[in-house]
């Protein structure tokens, strides 16, 4: 159901110029051409390419004012939902705020026609391939600390962020999903988890449409990877919140919004944005990043 909704919504943008569903961006503009200057690891914002699979990929790289070529940093990369871009990401996020006080690199792709190839949908392109190559180029050209790097995003990118948290051993430490779930045909064997530890901080709404699917993928993972939920207190009225270690050594943490829909807790700008939602999606999740380090 989610597919065809989804490509219903990018139909309905080619004819008008407005959001045709919750998971739209209504901005048909292309993406903006990478900068023809060479690469040079430094503080600031970079558009950027990386060729993978033949095709020349597109990123925004955000470098805090105190990084430092020769000191290792965490690395954050972001993923926006479908249709949209890196600069939508970013937009409803908030990210670079966190990034600059904690010295932290933020990356936020672009995907092929405003989609990941994720879970449900969207294209067909090696977008787990074109991740890991993502972070080996941050690894060794900006320095980005291969022990600390996290993924997060929302609805498709929420979804790829599961996908590439399966499929990308020994990549990622930590992944923070917001309006996104497990599931999919991929999902269904049983084999289909982490071979290393990959902790999880997720974000469901009850009001969203696909609140039970994803509430169904987190118990299955969990199931999965033998780990032991227990509720703890969120300290907001409306908002429950359970955490699981797993017998894996990762931890899995999530928080349901009673009334909030398919979007951002705590976003105060951009598309899928819930201010009001009690909490902040992406200061809950640094701090998550920040004590999930990879495993050893």
């Amino acid at each position: 159901m989610r597919r065809a909704l989804a490509v219903l919504t990018g139909f309905c943008l080619m004819i008008v110029a407005a959001a045709c569903g919750e998971r739209g961006q209504p901005s048909s503009a292309p993406p903006a051409s990478p900068s023809a200057s060479s690469e040079r690891p430094a503080a600031g914002d970079h558009q950027l390419t990386l060729q993978h699979n033949g095709l020349d990929r597109t990123y925004l790289l955000h470098a805090p004012p105190g990084y430092d070529p020769g000191r290792p940093s965490a690395l954050v990369i972001a993923l926006h939902f479908y249709p949209g871009l890196g600069s939508s990401m970013r937009e409803l996020a908030g990210l670079d705020a966190r990034a600059d006080t904690d010295n932290v690199l933020v990356a936020y792709p672009d995907g092929r026609g405003g989609g990941f190839n994720a879970l449900i949908c969207c294209g067909s392109e090696d977008d787990v391939g074109f991740l890991k190559a993502l972070t080996d180029h941050l690894v060794q050209t900006w320095h980005a600390d291969p022990n600390r790097v996290f993924l997060t995003g929302i609805s498709n990118g929420g979804d790829m962020s599961f996908r590439a948290a399966v499929e990308s051993t020994g990549t990622f430490a930590a992944i923070g999903v917001v309006s996104g779930g497990y599931s999919g045909n991929l999902t269904t064997a049983d084999s289909y988890v982490p071979k290393s530890p990959v902790s999880v901080i997720t974000f469901i709404g009850g009001q969203d449409r696909y609140a039970s699917t994803f509430q169904a993928g987190m118990q299955t993972w969990q199931q999965r990877l033998n780990c032991r939920p227990s509720p703890k207190a969120s300290g907001v009225p409306g908002v429950t919140h359970t955490v699981a270690g797993c017998a894996d050594g990762s931890e899995v943490s999530v928080y349901t919004i009673a009334d909030m829909g398919h979007s951002w807790p705590g976003a105060t700008s951009g598309q899928l944005a819930a201010s009001s939602a009690g909490l902040s999606a992406t200061d809950l999740m640094w701090e998550f990043f920040a004590a999930h380090p990879r495993k050893a």
